[in-house]
């Protein structure tokens, strides 16, 4: 059974939203994207997710391939969704302080 569009949308959340970014690896360090402490917010505004995000570095090469990944994880898990964005920003910067205890655990570094 296929629920309707207006209903599959009303049951996405932030929370779910955000679960669905544990699927997105940096390609680097091999940990994922809310482990490792870029990811600042998730906003849904009718069938648009907009995912808040910054990277390590502000020259990182990976911009195109950690965007990408999270479109593909919200899209691929909710298919109402009709647009998502990846809002980069800088502020405040990242640093190693922002992962977290499991991140670290991961890294080895715990």
């Amino acid at each position: 059974m296929t629920l309707p569009e207006a209903t599959l949308s009303s049951l996405v959340d932030d929370n779910m939203i955000m679960d669905l970014m544990y699927e997105v690896y940096d390609p680097e360090l091999g940990i994922n994207v809310v482990d490792l402490g870029l990811i600042y917010g998730v906003k849904i505004d009718g069938d648009s997710v907009t995912v808040t995000m910054t990277l390590t570095t502000p020259g990182c090469p990976l911009h195109d391939v950690l965007s990408d990944a999270v479109e593909t994880a919200v899209r691929s898990h909710v298919p109402s969704i009709k647009w998502v964005s990846v809002e980069l920003v800088w502020e405040p910067p990242w640093s190693p302080d922002m992962i977290t205890v499991a991140g670290l655990q991961e890294l080895g570094w715990r």
